[in-house]
C-alpha cells in the first residue's frame, strides 16, 4: 500500500529518509555528495511523486522506491 509522504510527520518522515539513505548506500559516481544533500534529493523525489513511501502490512515493513520501479 502507498502511503502519501503529506500524511507522515515531518520528524518520522526525516527519519525515515534518513534510515533509507544509510541502507541503499546510494552511488553518485566521483563526485562525493554530503548525506544532507542525498536525504534532500530522496525528499524531492517524494514531493514530486519521483518515489513513493510503501508500507507492506505482510511484513510490518516500510521503503521508499521510485514509481518507475513498482510498474504502474
Amino acid at each position: 500500500m502507498m502511503v502519501p509522504w503529506q500524511s507522515i510527520p515531518d520528524e518520522t518522515l526525516t527519519a525515515l529518509i534518513e534510515h533509507f539513505v544509510l541502507r541503499e548506500g546510494t552511488d553518485y559516481g566521483e563526485q562525493e555528495v554530503s548525506f544532507a544533500q542525498k536525504v534532500d534529493d530522496v525528499r524531492q523525489q517524494l514531493q514530486s511523486g519521483d518515489a513513493v513511501i510503501v508500507y507492506s502490512e505482510l511484513h510490518e515493513t516500510v521503503d521508499i522506491r521510485r514509481k518507475t520501479a513498482l510498474g504502474s
